[in-house]
């Protein structure tokens, strides 16, 4: 095969599954909506269960409705069968991923299932399917055919089943009114977990590493701060009030016009109306005022005295 055919092929597989993740859109109706509401009532966990390419879908799925806030495990029929039963409890409410809806090792333990909970529910791609006429609950998912050339891999079954699985976890993290806290508490690692957990407070700049001078400070003076802290900005202080902010870019503008650096006083061509940031806000919201008004420096809010937080330290930290 030569390579205009190798990316002929890809494409091609790319549309048909498009085609029907797009086509998912209308089989999504009054039985999907039941199901959320039964999950969001259960005081146990949601069990999904699956075999083969469903089950690595349904293992996936699982992942994304825990750490989205519907407390979920994956349990493997086989596994089930033999001890695994004993992880489920009365409480809690088991949902099948199966494409055909025939799957032996999970026809099988149905009836154990059955004496364990009081419900099942199943997602297959028939309701006339013996797991979908045992469930009390049934989402049928139709493709329009696999991309797979022969019609066999399972390839686009598996996507829809994964796409209906990822819609069931947002619908059900945004009836719950799940944060970006609540979120956060679920991925304390890596660089996510940094995100959604590090303080503008973490990485302020504090104490005599922040550039400050008093109001009637001369310009000749205030660059000697500015260069001696290297922050490229100074604050400006009346009393323990900060009332603005002299940056590099205010230099550049005051010495298009003046260059009398020893006559003119910070207070008069400081930057009055700063942005600032609260030093409990999350350290990505900081990047995010920065980025909408165009700025490297944020005085920052908070009780114990001045402090100011950079685009180069959230850079540091790997927040952007």
């Amino acid at each position: 095969m030569d390579n205009e055919r190798l990316l002929k092929s890809a494409r091609e597989s790319i549309c048909i599954q498009a085609e029907s993740i797009k086509f998912l859109e209308n089989q999504i109706n009054s039985d999907f909506e039941d199901l959320c509401k039964k999950i969001l009532k259960i005081k146990g966990k949601l069990i999904l269960m699956g075999v083969g390419k469903s089950g690595h879908i349904a293992e996936k799925v699982s992942a994304t409705l825990a750490s989205t806030g519907t407390p979920s495990f994956f349990i493997h029929p086989t596994e089930a069968a033999h001890g695994d039963l004993g992880m489920i409890d009365k409480n809690d409410l088991i949902l099948i991923f199966s494409n055909s809806g025939e799957t032996n090792e999970i026809i099988s333990i149905l009836p154990a299932l059955r004496k364990k909970i009081k419900s099942v529910c199943s997602i297959t791609n028939s309701k006339k399917s013996s797991i979908a006429k045992a469930s009390d609950i049934h989402i049928e998912i139709k493709i329009l055919k696999e991309a797979c050339p022969h019609n066999l891999a399972p390839t686009t079954s598996t996507t829809s089943f994964l796409v209906v699985g990822d819609a069931l976890a947002i619908s059900l993290l945004e009836a719950r009114k799940f944060s970006p806290e609540d979120f956060a508490k679920s991925h304390p690692a890596g660089s996510l977990g940094k995100k959604l957990t590090t303080l503008v407070s973490d990485l302020a700049i504090t104490g005599k590493k922040v550039p400050i001078v008093k109001k009637n400070t001369l310009i000749s003076e205030a660059i000697i701060e500015i260069s001696s802290k290297k922050l490229g900005i100074t604050l400006v202080q009346d009393g323990k009030k900060i009332i603005g902010i002299f940056t590099d870019g205010d230099l550049r503008r005051f010495l298009n016009e003046n260059t009398k650096l020893d006559k003119v006083k910070i207070n008069d061509v400081m930057t009055k109306q700063y942005v600032s940031v609260d030093s409990k806000a999350l350290a990505t919201e900081a990047a995010k005022l920065m980025e909408q008004n165009k700025i490297f420096t944020l005085i920052v809010k908070n009780n114990s005295g001045p402090s100011v937080i950079t685009m180069h330290t959230l850079l540091e930290a790997g927040i952007i």
